[in-house]
């Protein structure tokens, strides 16, 4: 996926990282498609997306269960089985110890090994799964220490426990297995690991879901003063907009397979420009102003083995026209915004178009002409009463 300019999904200036990359994503995926292969045929669950993350930023991806978001970070790392092939796209990774660009699906299987854990490395979802049950946490940890670093016995064992240290384990539990461990440990330990060889990028898919609201908040600062320390970007995989509001640079917005909306968290959260980031918005409670009545999206996702034409949010959208039907999903810039790299990809919401009414009465925007003009609802509450 690309702008209107062809060009990639800009990035602001200085994303947070260093400077040594300014203007330039560690990560830069492009045009990615991924098809799980089955008897019906091809189910479309990553079309054509394109995602850039910057050195030090944390880049939030977010979307309902099923709209690929796990696929995409799969795909990228190449950790994906059958029956998922990926069809198209590249992923580029540039990182201070890599001397040129290096397209991560072009790699050879004894290239990747070195690749992942060492430049790029991944939480998983839910710990109990993904740690090995029949293992002490100091002999998963060393297994991945001793696999990429130079590192005796020793030296292995005392960089376990000062990762332990880092994430507030006391060392003693290097010598416990998974089951003794609490949900909130077993995902420090998770994070552990993923820094273990000081990676450039972490991708966490959903660390903190099963967790309770304390222990995820909890996690969550320790995994941005972590970041802050070490310097490494982050690719942030959840279903709640609420979390990434607080936690991301920027948020990319999923469903049905594509990219619908990209901005600053601050941009998503104040001007959302999609349809569906705006439902999002407004499915979760807020703890300022008047009370209000939460309103989910209704409706399913698409079937991604037989994708509708055109928007495929149309068939759960209140301000879709038929016009949607006929539209090639791209992101396009948001013009009203002061963000660069604020993108969307519905063509007919206008965040610029003056305010106007729609026939109800309330305030909404005007669409852009397909015909006549259409007005669309706007949200009643204001951009504070959405603050979580």
């Amino acid at each position: 996926m690309s702008t209107d300019l062809g060009g990639p999904v800009p990035l602001p200036a200085e994303p947070g990282g260093r400077g040594r990359f300014a203007g330039e994503p560690v990560l830069s995926i492009r045009d990615l498609s991924v098809a799980y292969r089955t008897v019906a045929g091809d189910v479309r669950a990553v079309d054509r997306v394109s995602l850039d993350l910057g050195a030090g930023e944390v880049v939030g991806l977010v979307g309902e269960s099923g709209s690929g978001k796990s696929t995409l970070a799969y795909g990228a790392t190449r950790l994906l089985r059958a029956p998922a092939v990926i069809t198209s796209g590249s992923v580029r990774y540039q990182g201070l110890r890599a001397d040129t660009p290096t397209d991560v699906l072009q790699l050879t299987e004894e290239q990747l090994a070195g690749l992942r854990w060492r430049e790029i490395s991944i939480v998983f979802q839910s710990a109990m799964n993904a740690l090995n049950p029949v293992l002490s946490i100091h002999d998963q940890l060393t297994d991945v220490i001793r696999a990429h670093l130079a590192l005796t016995r020793t030296e292995a064992t005392e960089k376990a426990a000062g990762l332990l240290d880092m994430v507030g384990i006391p060392r003693e539990r290097l010598r416990s297995y998974p089951h003794q461990l609490s949900g909130g440990m077993r995902q420090r330990v998770m994070i552990a690991m993923a820094l273990a060889t000081d990676p450039e990028v972490v991708i966490m898919d959903e660390p903190t879901t099963a967790l309770d609201v304390v222990v995820q908040r909890e996690i969550l600062r320790q995994i941005l003063e972590l970041k802050d320390r070490l310097g490494f970007a982050i690719l942030f995989i959840t279903h709640d907009l609420s979390l990434l509001i607080e936690l991301a640079d920027r948020i990319a917005v999923m469903y049905g397979g594509q990219l619908m909306e990209i901005g600053t968290a601050h941009e998503i959260h104040h001007e959302p420009s999609h349809p569906y980031t705006k439902r999002l918005l407004r499915s979760f409670p807020s703890l300022r102003g008047p009370r209000r009545d939460l309103t989910g999206i209704p409706g399913t996702p698409p079937d991604l083995l037989d994708p509708p034409p055109g928007c495929p949010f149309l068939a759960r959208c209140t301000e879709g026209t038929d016009e949607c039907k006929k539209i090639e999903v791209r992101l396009a810039k948001v013009r009203s915004s002061l963000d660069p790299g604020h993108v969307t990809a519905c063509p007919f919401v206008l965040p610029d178009a003056a305010e106007a009414l729609s026939p109800d009465g309330r305030a909404g925007v005007v669409l852009a002409d397909t015909g006549p003009a259409v007005a669309a609802a706007a949200s009643q509450s204001s951009a504070e009463e959405l603050k979580p």
